[in-house]
């Protein structure tokens, strides 16, 4: 380790050093933190195992040298091997919950996880009354998990292509305690989901363009690429996603999509549905909807 960790003592100190080396690198943030202050200070918390929410009354607590060495090391992983937090850590934040992860699936992050808690309101008039879930590209299982606190009734299947993805869903599942309600399934895409319809289906799909896939920073080149490439317009697994539902979804079904920055591709790829687009924090461009009655 190149740094001497004598020259540390306090939080104050690997704070402002993490902040310096992190803008430095030229660090991208984009898996929880949006800025080099924000990921030094959960990075340093997190090593140090104090909480994550309470930065102020240890900015200048002494540290001792092991702890120090310690801190210095996870800087030092960031900055060097341009690893998102997540995969340092083994865990990650989505909606207040947290989730297990590692270098077999995606980083949590979703902006579905703002629109669950409101039951997809109004587009979903009785949420007792939703009793089967379809989640798709489930990666960590954590839309799921939100889901299924929304919808206390529903029975939810959660599907992903990937075995590796799959382990660590059953890792957060079984955290939560919801093997009873979210049911895990290793599929392409329908190919192997039970012959039910459903009230809901919901993904977050691989997405990303050719284009911007080329242009990927190193952060994201360190996930699962199948994860993430959607083809030359984004879309190729949207297209399967929404011609499968059309036999899939109750009367009264819905389907919600994320697809990131593509609006445009989607209107394209999908331009004899109108399209309806539900408000985020990122604005009305991130998410779409269709109903049951549009796909017929």
């Amino acid at each position: 380790m190149p740094t001497n960790p004598n020259e540390f003592t306090t939080i104050r100190d690997l704070l402002r050093y993490a902040v310096t080396r992190f803008n430095t690198a030229n660090l991208f943030f984009g898996h929880g933190s949006n800025n080099a202050l924000d990921e030094a200070a959960y990075l340093i918390l997190h090593t140090l195992k104090l909480p994550l929410d309470k930065l102020d009354p240890f900015f200048d607590a002494r540290l001792l040298q092991n702890e120090v060495e310690d801190v210095l090391r996870v800087i030092h992983q960031r900055a060097d091997e341009r690893l998102p937090a997540a995969y340092i850590t083994n865990e990650a934040w989505l909606g207040g919950y947290r989730f297990y992860v590692d270098q077999r699936t995606i980083v949590p992050r979703s902006f579905i996880a703002e629109l669950i808690p409101e039951q997809f309101s109004p587009w979903v008039n009785n949420p007792d009354k939703v009793e089967h879930i379809l989640e798709l590209c489930t990666g960590s299982a954590c839309l799921p998990i939100l889901l299924s606190d929304a919808f206390e009734n529903a029975q939810i299947d959660a599907v992903d292509i990937s075995p590796d993805a799959l382990a660590v869903a059953e890792r957060n599942v079984a955290d939560y305690e919801l093997q009873d309600r979210i049911t895990l399934i290793q599929s392409d895409l329908y190919a192997n989901v039970p012959e039910r319809k459903y009230d809901l289906i919901v993904t977050n799909p691989p997405y990303v363009n050719a284009a911007s896939m080329s242009k990927l920073p190193a952060e994201y080149l360190a996930e699962p690429q199948i994860a993430l490439a959607g083809g030359e317009d984004g879309m190729d697994l949207v297209r399967k996603i929404v011609e499968g539902a059309r036999t899939r979804l109750t009367p009264h079904g819905l389907l919600v999509v994320e697809i990131g920055n593509e609006r445009a591709y989607a209107e394209a790829a999908f331009a004899d549905l109108d399209l309806t687009w539900m408000t985020t924090s990122a604005g009305d461009d991130m998410v779409f909807l269709i109903t049951a009655d549009q796909l017929q």
